[in-house]
């Protein structure tokens, strides 16, 4: 199991406050994880603070943005933002650069229709100032003229990667990025599916593929196995039907829950149907939804689950850890990825 093990890190989003970003983080690092990511979505907090925090009570594990939208952050604002946390953070930054959720971008006044375009241009940009060059670039979706760092930056090589999920978002992963992330509610057979596209873009366009995939994945370890598949179900619950509302409006969001999950269209519409008429999701989702999307478990078993995604090419899984006691469950999981090592 070891040979396939991706790295593990943790998943923080704007639901906690920065001083819970920062416990969260150092527990991290104190249990042997490798990485802290972090989530930003419209409307919640902002994650620099949080970043910055931890960037500074931590030492060695890495400080992922996972995602930084153009919509809403100029590329050149990236640029200027990355640059500094990776000094702040030693050398220990990573971005990745996404489309973002798309009716929450309308909903702050920007339009989003043109989101690959976008994308490109950001990465593009992004790599280019952080090497300090002058930039000047026409594109679809951002142009700069003569944009230029007031600063050197520490890393000019730091990973940009990109999210992505439909088969032109991964095309482009394969031809410009570094990495490619992966969101919540992706099978691990859609994650093989997803690095072997992103590979095979990076051939054809005469580069080696990508080196890293990183994939958000919601993780619920307990001693009592019985107890971490019912709380996890039960954190599935709103995910299934945000996710399936997303994939109405999304064809590649529907497409990759469907993939390699063993469900069909008509398991989500009856799960969906009975969680609107208020029926627990504990009861409502079977088992099979577990195994598509999460982990859960006692802290072997989910090494295990882990394990699936590293025979699928992810390198390093961003764990959400639901319940009341993250702090005490990350620590569990950490003894059991140091008894691997030993």
């Amino acid at each position: 199991m070891t040979d396939t093990l991706p790295r593990l890190g943790i998943r923080l989003h704007g639901g906690l406050s920065p001083a819970e970003c920062v416990e969260l983080a150092s527990g991290a690092e104190a249990a042997g994880l490798a990485a802290v990511w972090f989530a930003e979505n419209p409307f919640g907090r902002g994650v620099l603070p949080a970043a910055s925090a931890a960037a500074v009570a931590t030492r060695r594990v890495r400080i992922g943005i996972g995602v930084f939208n153009p919509f809403n952050r100029h590329p050149s604002l990236m640029a200027m933002e990355i640059g500094a946390l990776d000094e702040l953070a030693r050398g220990r930054a990573a971005l990745g650069i996404g489309s973002g959720i798309a009716d929450a971008v309308e909903r702050m006044g920007f339009r989003s229709d043109r989101p690959l375009a976008a994308v490109g241009d950001a990465v593009r940009i992004v790599r280019a100032m952080l090497a300090g060059e002058t930039v000047d670039h026409k594109g679809r979706g951002f142009s700069l003229e003569g944009a230029r760092l007031d600063y050197i930056p520490p890393r000019p090589g730091m990973p940009i990667l990109m999210a992505a999920r439909g088969p032109q978002s991964l095309a482009l992963c394969g031809r410009i990025a570094d990495g490619l992330m992966i969101s919540n509610m992706c099978s691990p057979a859609f994650a093989a599916d997803a690095v072997r596209a992103v590979g095979a873009a990076a051939r054809a366009a005469g580069r080696p593929p990508p080196g890293e995939a990183v994939q958000y994945v919601p993780c619920a370890v307990r001693r009592d196995r019985s107890e971490a598949i019912r709380e996890m179900k039960r954190t599935l619950g709103p995910m299934v039907s945000s996710f399936w509302t997303l994939g109405e409006r999304l064809p590649a969001a529907r497409a990759a829950m469907l993939s390699g999950s063993g469900l069909e269209d008509g398991d989500f519409a009856a799960a969906i149907s009975a969680l609107g008429r208020g029926e627990d999701a504990a009861t409502v989702l079977d088992n099979r939804f577990v195994r598509a999307f999460a982990l859960a478990g006692t802290a072997e078993d989910c090494l295990e689950q882990a394990a699936s995604y590293g025979r699928a090419g992810i390198t390093e899984l961003a764990l959400t850890f639901i319940g009341e006691r993250p702090a005490d469950d990350i620590a569990y999981l950490g003894q059991a990825v140091a008894a691997t090592k030993d």
